[in-house]
């Protein structure tokens, strides 16, 4: 596998340049204007007392820090003060806050089935756990179903989620939910968000006003508690890290503060399904961009590099989704949605070797494509020998052409989804009956004491990589160790290699061009299959395999 993830050369070459920002270059003897905020990134070896200096220097003042990266957020009145502080030598410089980070189009992707009609109804996948079990043939591809039989979870294992929330009130996620962990590190914006539901504007821990955050967490560990359906993991604990916004933005200083929170925390693994904006890719020096533009980018790229890096050395294991724009990530093609926020979009010939998407092609990231019932790498799902890492299921409403299960909602992933969100979409009235025509697409649950969980399908790498985390928090739960007097975990870098040493070979299809004209996909998503059995550009080094990587020993001298 050749991997364009960072080095350390280009860590350092990126820690030199400079931030501008569009719009904020003043004269040095610029008026103050209105109050604005900034996430300033301090150079490589600065102390923090010493950025603080060069901050306060410029003309602005620190509300909030993390030492640990190097990263400042900090407000100030005067229209240079990012001229001024590109200009001091401890600074890699200030850029205004926007945002940088957006869940997959849910309208484009995910809920694809609500756009077109489904074309009929398909049929369960046998007597399981749950209720709802029956639908999750991801479990069974990936055999989970099996392996909870040797190893459930374990609850002093933490798989985090770093998503929009987690509805904690759900009757399937509330048994697994560690609140005393969990944090909120994405106060709303008005300006994205709308108004705050709540006086601090800081959403309380265990809420999820975007739904998508808690899809995710029931996939990893929904509790196999005989209700709704059950989880990869459905014996360990979930971890909300709220990064992302209700609207489905992602901010810098959330992202990197709950990376860095969860090395700290002793969270064992993080799942995150989200990429990042406003650029596609973000590029050290990409010559259709302008010089502030350019700045930006690689602020963003050295503020994450040191977030990811940072939780990995503290022994987190991080798990991303490869994204939904039907893509090789080694043979990008050119750019012509960015920036999509604050201004117009226009065409950006990519370079594969000075951009990445982020996060899923920052350092120590295993990436997971998306595969649909029939274990065909999905249309939509991203590709490529030089990210990839392992393939899931993701599901694929357009899988299984030619049959009856062709266009329905159950090849996409069931999971559970706030009553709330589903209220806002239509799918569920005030009174939290299904809408009809929405009876295949939503689903609810009730306990005996009347508390009700609702259940949605969705499809997407996002939908995909959480199957992979979950597995993550299994080979964690089996193969863990005590780590100080009340620690337990194991190094990211052995479940890495374990993950892929159990997961299940998938050769490329032949032809090795994949096309999905019959599907009603133009040429565009033609997809070629590179590398062998053992690695390949669809499958990585194979489908993640539950049970495999619990019953099987771990071998850390072997390598996949």
């Amino acid at each position: 596998m050749v991997s364009k993830r960072f080095t350390a050369g280009a860590v350092a070459t990126a820690a030199t340049l400079a931030l501008t920002v569009t719009g904020l270059v003043a004269p040095a003897n610029a008026e103050p204007t209105s109050t604005r905020t900034f996430t300033v990134v301090a150079e490589d070896g600065v102390s923090a007392d010493a950025a603080i200096a060069a901050i306060r220097s410029a003309g602005g003042t620190v509300v909030s820090r993390t030492d640990d990266v190097g990263l400042f957020q900090v407000t100030s009145d005067r229209a240079d003060f990012a001229s001024r502080a590109t200009a001091a030598g401890e600074l890699i410089g200030a850029a205004e806050q926007k945002a940088i980070g957006r869940k997959p189009k849910l309208d484009r992707v995910e809920q694809e089935h609500l756009l077109t009609q489904a074309k009929g109804v398909a049929k369960g996948h046998g007597k399981k756990l749950d209720p709802l079990d029956d639908k999750l043939w991801g479990l069974d591809m990936i055999r989970a179903d099996q392996a909870r039989k040797i190893e459930p979870g374990d609850r002093r294992v933490t798989v985090g989620i770093l998503d929009t929330g987690v509805d904690a009130s759900q009757p399937d996620l509330a048994p697994n939910f560690n609140w005393s962990l969990s944090r909120n590190f994405a106060p709303d914006k008005t300006d994205v968000d709308g108004a705050c539901e709540v006086a601090s504007c800081l959403d309380p821990v265990g809420t999820d006003d975007g739904g998508h955050g808690t899809h995710v967490a029931g996939t990893i560990g929904a509790a196999a508690n005989g209700f709704g359906l059950s989880g990869v993991a459905p014996k360990v604990s979930l971890v909300e890290l709220k990064g992302g916004q209700d609207s489905g933005y992602f901010f810098l200083d959330p992202v990197v503060n709950a990376l860095v929170y969860a090395g700290k925390a002793g969270i064992d693994v993080v799942n995150m399904s989200f990429y990042v904006d406003p650029w596609l890719y973000n590029c050290t020096a990409n010559p259709a961009d302008s010089p502030e533009a350019q700045a930006e980018q690689r602020a963003i790229i050295k503020a994450m590099t040191r977030a990811l890096n940072y939780a990995h050395r503290k022994g987190v294991t991080l798990v991303g989704s490869l994204g939904n724009n039907h893509e090789d990530l080694g043979a990008p093609r050119t750019d012509v949605s960015s920036p999509d926020y604050g201004s117009t979009p226009y065409p950006r010939p990519i370079d594969n070797n000075s951009c990445w998407d982020l996060p899923v092609e920052g350092p120590n990231v295993i990436g997971v494509s998306a595969l649909g019932p029939s274990g065909k790498k999905a249309d939509y799902s991203n590709y490529g020998t030089e990210q990839i890492s392992v393939s899931a299921p993701g599901g694929w409403f357009r899988d299984g052409f030619g049959t009856d299960t062709y266009r329905t909602d159950a090849n996409m992933i069931l999971s559970t989804y706030p009553k709330k969100v589903l209220q806002e979409e239509g799918s569920v009235d005030e009174d939290g009956n299904i809408v009809a025509g929405f009876e295949n697409s939503v689903f609810k649950q009730c306990t005996t004491d009347g508390e009700c969980g609702y259940y949605t399908y969705l499809q997407g790498t996002s939908m995909a990589s959480p199957h992979v985390s979950g597995v993550a928090g299994l080979i964690v739960s089996k193969f863990g160790k005590k780590q100080g007097r009340n620690g337990f975990g194991l190094a990211p870098d052995l479940v890495e290699q374990h993950l892929y040493r159990t997961a299940a070979e998938h050769a490329c299809p032949e032809p090795r061009l994949q096309t999905y004209t019959n599907e009603g996909r133009p040429a565009e998503f033609d997809a070629y299959c590179a590398g062998s059995l053992n690695f390949n550009g669809f499958y990585g080094y194979g489908v993640v395999d539950a049970y495999a990587a619990v019953k099987s020993p771990l071998k850390p001298h072997v390598q996949p």
